[in-house]
């Protein structure tokens, strides 16, 4: 008889059972029954026998069976299962239906992998008949060796990096038409990988469409939009020119599209560019009126023989034009081009100073006063400049606080 199993339930209750009716605690893993404390009568036993040891307690009991809370996170498949599988394929043991290609070629196959793998090759299997114990059934549409991937895959998860990349787009549309995501994912990865050239471009986009993965479309319209003067003279775009020419004018859109935005980000560039422009010449202002620099300085200091080179870019485009407009007889606004230009350098340095009462460039508290006068208009105008400007200066980042 066979002994019976120490982890079984019915023990476990058993035991619990028998400690309640003797009060004895008994707990998973050891029963903490100390014999030297309990009282034993000493009228039932004899005077001279002397207590037996007590037999060594058993080890811990399971009752419970240990297991992972994510068994299928845990699972792993090794080599050699996946070669077991992969010969099974190749040397047909036991085939029970024959996959009938595109060039009446027959690939053998088990139809319970087939069935497991794929639920429309299932459905198949089921409504097919059997001739001389045989199932058959047709894969029409792509190359025969296409099919042998692809029921190759179904078997293993196995494929030849050369089949792979020269079926791919087939192996992506029999994934997606028989139901089995495992390869539509390791198509669109590889596709994304750098498998997309100017060639296949159109044609990619177009299956991705079909086949319902929107991450590659998006891919290929990039790569459409950024290559497609190259893209449009290809034969793929001349074919999809004439059988889908809804999706030549979504593509036609998206490019118009993205060269606005483009035009659209160069045009900001160029203004920022102008902002900073304009920062730096207040920076150099007012830098020439207050420290000096070359042959123009504050009134109240005498120029050193020898300088060093001038660290303010726009510093001497500005000392070219102080010198202009100290010597212009037309000096007044409006009647020369340069001196005008002065005028509004002068006028947004001091919307721009916050001590115009110890300022050195000259005419900073008249154009405060001035600013009195002035319509809103022209102040929101002035303002949004001076606004733009501060940007500017915070946007490259500069720490200076010479114009406060």
């Amino acid at each position: 008889m066979a002994s019976p199993d120490l982890d079984s339930p019915w023990l476990s209750s058993a035991a619990e059972s028998i400690g309640r009716s003797f009060n004895i605690g008994i707990e998973e893993g050891n029963f903490p029954l100390n014999l030297a404390s309990t009282k034993v009568p000493t009228a039932s036993m004899p005077p001279s026998n002397h207590i037996p040891e007590p037999p060594q307690l058993p080890g811990k009991i399971h009752t419970k069976n240990y297991l992972p809370r994510k068994l299928a996170e845990c699972c792993c498949v090794p080599k050699e299962t996946r070669d077991t599988w992969d010969r099974l394929f190749k040397e047909s043991y036991g085939a029970d239906v024959y996959v009938i290609t595109e060039e009446k070629a027959f690939i053998p196959a088990h139809s319970s992998i087939l069935s497991a793998a794929s639920p429309v090759l299932g459905n198949l299997l089921q409504q097919s008949k059997v001739k001389d114990g045989v199932k058959y059934i047709k894969i029409p549409g792509v190359p025969h060796q296409a099919v042998h991937t692809f029921i190759r895959y179904l078997y293993s998860s196995c494929y030849e990096e050369e089949e792979m990349k020269k079926f791919v787009l087939h192996l992506l549309v029999l994934s997606h038409y028989y139901l089995v995501p495992s390869l539509k994912r390791v198509c669109i990865h590889l596709l994304e990988q750098g498998w997309i050239t100017t060639e296949n471009v159109i044609d990619v986009l177009q299956l991705s469409r079909e086949c319902d993965a929107p991450r590659l479309f998006l891919t290929c319209l990039r790569m459409i939009v950024r290559g497609f003067r190259s893209i449009s003279s290809t034969e793929g775009w001349k074919v999809m020119k004439h059988a889908n020419p809804a999706l030549e004018q979504e593509i036609l859109e998206a490019v118009v599209e993205a060269d606005s935005k483009k035009q659209e980000r160069l045009k900001k560039l160029e203004e920022k560019k102008v902002y900073l422009q304009l920062y730096e010449a207040m920076e150099a202002l007012l830098h020439i009126c207050r420290d000096g620099c070359r042959t123009i300085g504050p009134r109240d200091k005498m120029l050193r023989g020898s300088q060093v080179a001038c660290s303010f870019p726009a510093c001497k485009g500005l000392e070219t034009l102080v010198r202009h407009f100290s010597t212009c007889k037309t000096r007044v606004p409006g009647g020369c081009a340069h001196c005008k230009r002065m005028w509004q350098l002068l006028e947004l340095h001091s919307r721009m100073c916050n001590d115009p009462d110890y300022c050195r460039v000259p005419l900073c508290r008249h154009f405060k006063e001035k600013m009195q006068q002035q319509s809103k208009k022209d102040q929101a105008k002035w303002k949004l400049l001076v606004s733009k400007v501060m940007t500017a200066k915070t946007a490259t980042g500069s720490s200076s606080s010479r114009l406060l």
